[in-house]
């Protein structure tokens, strides 16, 4: 699998690794790349199956295989320490990692995860499920920032969306990747694993996200030994783009401390 390395080249120089939702596009971090390119050694990825990783993924398939698969790569560049910052499914990937490798994982950020799938949140991967088997392509992608974005952003930034919109078209990671992914996503429950995993943990969410309730995090927070968390007011599920100063400034001082070798 390919990942892209930038930022820090000097030895020693403390590890980042930016791993996004269910899109699965390393694009999605371009909001925070330059802030965390001047502070780290940053690795962003295509989650295997989207992207510049073109495959078919086997069925069934699973977390566990995604962090493998992250590991892998990872090992392959040398890279045996690092901190994580990963969004909703990358989050998940984030502390599947933390559990099967826990040697190597220094910190985690996870920003609009959960514990186990909300019954809110499976209603809505429902909903995107059926559009694309009864829809198509093209109506599930156009659905999708209904999910990730506040009304208001979306109707301020209508050619950004749009832009976006054709980027995910033109990138669709195929009907029976996108199903397995989502299968893996729904079925991923932390609940017997959350009190092992030792490593600090900070969990941002946004009050605001129509996909993922906020209390998700908190009910993530106090199953976590060492976790704390970092409430925005908006910026709806995708707040590190829509909201992406805010964030940023929220984000960097618990990095400073915590993702370090």
């Amino acid at each position: 699998m390919q990942i892209e390395i930038s930022g820090l080249s000097s030895p020693g120089a403390p590890v980042l690794v930016l791993s996004a939702g269910l899109g699965g596009l390393g694009s999605f971090w371009a909001p925070q790349r330059a802030s965390l390119q001047a502070r780290y050694r940053l690795v962003t990825y295509d989650h295997y199956g989207t992207g510049n990783n073109p495959a078919t993924l086997p069925e069934p398939y699973s977390l566990q295989e995604m962090s493998r698969e992250l590991a892998d790569a990872l090992t392959a560049h040398g890279i045996q320490r690092f901190s994580l910052l990963g969004h909703a499914l990358g989050g998940l990937i984030g502390m599947q990692l933390a559990a099967d490798y826990p040697e190597r994982v220094i910190s985690l950020v996870v920003v609009n995860g959960w514990l186990t799938l909300n019954a809110h949140t499976r209603r809505c991967f429902r909903v995107r499920q059926d559009l694309l088997l009864n829809s198509g392509v093209e109506a599930f992608v156009r659905a999708q920032p209904l999910f990730l974005y506040p009304a208001d952003w979306l109707a301020a930034h209508q050619e950004q969306a749009e832009a976006a919109d054709s980027h995910h078209l033109q990138h669709f990671q195929g009907t029976g990747n996108l199903l397995r992914r989502l299968s893996a996503l729904m079925a991923a429950d932390f609940s017997a694993m959350a009190a092992g995993l030792t490593l600090p943990v900070l969990l941002m969410y946004s009050q605001d996200d129509l996909l993922v309730p906020w209390g998700c995090s908190l009910e993530l927070e106090a199953a976590l030994p060492q976790a704390e968390c970092i409430a925005m007011a908006r910026g709806g599920h995708a707040m590190s783009v829509t909201c992406s100063e805010e964030f940023n400034q929220r984000l960097l001082p618990w990095l400073q401390q915590h993702a370090t070798v």
